[in-house]
């Protein structure tokens, strides 16, 4: 992608994310509507068996309902879309990758001199469809998978005046895993087989923004 097509994109989302906040108080969680577009650089890679790697366009959008003593609670959905380069068996270029986030999350202001701190927490939901069919450069056959688990965003954002008119806004979340599990369709590769289920190990993320 060119670099100004990166620019469009960032301006784009910070376009509809003024348009949503309103006349409000800048350091206080906003209400409504908010929509961007997300740009990324993926990376996903098993040692020794295989690597994923590509650039990922996507579109997110988020409604924030505000209550009464500065208690809010907010619906987040995000689809995420790369085209893939896989090294492993081979190597096979264009594998597409779709990505299904939904989050429900409540959380509370809570001033604290020319600041604002707001933690939050709720639940999160992710889903993954890698359709790796086809042959790679050694004739090796690829297979679709899909993945699905359950997480706990645990945050915080902190927001800061700079001047009148500007808000910096530092996020850090913990995401706890709850429970997932994947399937591989085998039948892709050897017809007639079972595709298997499994369970996904615990794992863990941390978020920062900015």
């Amino acid at each position: 992608m060119k670099p100004r097509g990166w620019i469009v994109l960032a301006t784009l989302a910070w376009a509809l994310t003024a348009w949503a906040q309103g006349p409000r108080d800048p350091l206080a969680t906003p209400g409504g509507w908010e929509a961007g577009i997300q740009a990324a650089r993926y990376r996903y890679e098993e040692p020794d068996f295989a690597l994923f790697e590509g650039n990922r366009l996507g579109i997110s959008g988020s409604y924030t309902f505000l209550g009464e003593d500065r208690i809010h609670s907010r619906i987040e959905a995000r689809f995420s879309y790369g085209s893939l380069d896989y090294t492993g068996s081979g190597t096979l270029q264009n594998v597409p990758d779709r990505l299904y986030e939904l989050r429900a999350l409540a959380g509370r202001d809570y001033p604290v001199g020319r600041t604002v701190w707001e933690p939050y927490a709720g639940l999160g939901f992710r889903y993954l469809y890698n359709d790796f069919r086809g042959t790679t450069s050694t004739n090796a056959s690829g297979y679709r998978r899909k993945s699905k688990y359950f997480y706990l965003p645990l945050g915080l954002t902190v927001r800061v005046p700079l001047g009148e008119q500007w808000v910096l806004a530092p996020q850090l979340e913990y995401d706890a895993f709850a429970y997932g599990s994947q399937r591989t369709y085998l039948s892709d590769v050897f017809p007639g087989s079972i595709d298997i289920d499994n369970r996904h190990p615990r794992r863990r993320a941390l978020r920062v923004t900015g």
